[in-house]
């Protein structure tokens, strides 16, 4: 196993800059999780690591060994493809040993002296397989060629294939994508279980904010070929570092608007519309200088309750108590999501479906203060 150190790593197409100045620690036997939307530059920065693309400028470690200037197939590396890449005319079997094939009897098989060696090798290549076979519950599959395979299937060769290889890194660039929703989720939970067995180092890449955070023991968020915060999960939901971090990180997206600070003696208060919260203490200090100027202020849909169901202190604490009509309420089994509206401020709440909910009606609402996030208007890094 091994680490992977990115340092200033930048690649530039033409006038186009896809990864600028990336500095990136991947622990040893770590899942690390690049996520952004298109473009950010996070399947750019996995090819390069691959070696599948050249770096304009920086410097990429796996282990102590710089590799820029190393082929892919001697980086030790294993990557699994969005569209699995199997051969269609090969046998289960075949596709998991043809790259352990290429590599160990090289040379070896057409000479006479080496038969035995080559045979030796045979062996160790076809153990190596029904191991890995039996790990993803691949058996009674072996001879079955590609498309006689559902897509979860397929998806489980093309893992094998990379793990029959025993490489230092994993690779993986948006694997699940092409299986259907449930499919997805299963698949998901057999990659981490996989992951905790082999301990192998994994680079993973999603668009999928909910794949990330269910399955990174870091995520590292990108925009614009810049790594804007990497964390925890529970870090980056609770201590977001910027707008774009908060408005990404969360499902249903963070309530983002605009607010202005406005000083009340004992502390702020905040003003978004027709909306106004006050904070005091701690929070109130950070924004004593903030006074008199814009900001964003972020609401997570899961802070804001329906009054009579809302935990006591909120509902003794008049501040944060407000109305709001529900335009539509879309229904999520235990939970309810509710699309809100107080004047110009669009708000989405999600809260537990304690009751039916009719849209088109005012209701009584009140926001956790202690939990909102405000933004600097200007550089939209974290204030508190």
């Amino acid at each position: 196993m091994a680490n992977v150190t990115l340092r200033n790593l930048t690649k530039r197409f033409k006038e186009v800059v896809a990864v600028n100045n990336v500095e990136l620690e991947i622990n040893d036997r770590e899942f690390l999780v690049l996520v952004g939307p298109s473009g950010c530059g996070k399947s750019t920065c996995l090819r390069m690591i691959a070696g599948l693309e050249e770096a304009t400028d920086g410097e990429i470690y796996i282990g102590e060994r710089p590799v820029n200037y190393v082929s892919p197939k001697d980086r030790d590396i294993a990557m699994v493809f969005q569209n699995y890449a199997l051969y269609p005319h090969m046998s289960v079997y075949e596709n998991m040993a043809f790259g352990l094939k290429l590599r160990m009897l090289k040379g070896l098989a057409w000479q006479l002296s080496h038969w035995d060696e080559a045979k030796r090798i045979k062996q160790d290549i076809r153990d190596r397989v029904v191991r890995v076979v039996e790990l993803l519950d691949l058996g009674g599959l072996m001879e079955r060629k590609p498309k006689q395979l559902s897509g979860g299937q397929r998806q489980r060769v093309a893992l094998g294939r990379a793990i029959v290889r025993e490489p230092k890194v994993f690779l993986m660039d948006e694997p699940l994508s092409n299986l259907d929703a449930k499919l997805r989720v299963q698949t998901r939970a057999e990659l981490i279980k996989l992951h905790r067995k082999l301990g192998i180092t994994t680079i993973y890449v999603t668009h999928d904010q909910v794949e990330a955070m269910t399955m990174g023991d870091r995520i590292a968020v990108m925009k614009d070929g810049v790594i804007q915060q990497c964390d925890t999960p529970l870090t980056l939901y609770r201590q977001p570092a910027n707008v774009f971090v908060a408005t990404f990180i969360g499902s249903p997206t963070m309530n983002m608007m605009e607010a202005h600070v406005v000083g009340n003696g004992a502390g702020v208060q905040i003003q978004a519309g027709d909306l106004s919260l006050a904070l005091s203490g701690a929070r109130a200090e950070k924004l004593a200088d903030y006074v008199d100027q814009e900001v964003f202020l972020g609401i997570r849909p899961s802070d804001i309750y329906i009054k009579e169901y809302a935990p006591p202190n909120l509902q003794t604490d008049g501040n944060g108590a407000f109305e709001a009509l529900c335009e539509v309420s879309e229904p999520m089994g235990d939970r309810c999501h509710l699309y809100l509206s107080k004047g110009p401020v669009a708000l989405i709440a999600d809260v537990a479906a304690e009751r039916d909910f009719r849209d088109g009606v005012m209701m009584q609402l009140v926001v956790d203060t202690e939990h909102l996030h405000i933004f600097d208007g200007q550089t939209e890094a974290a204030i508190c």
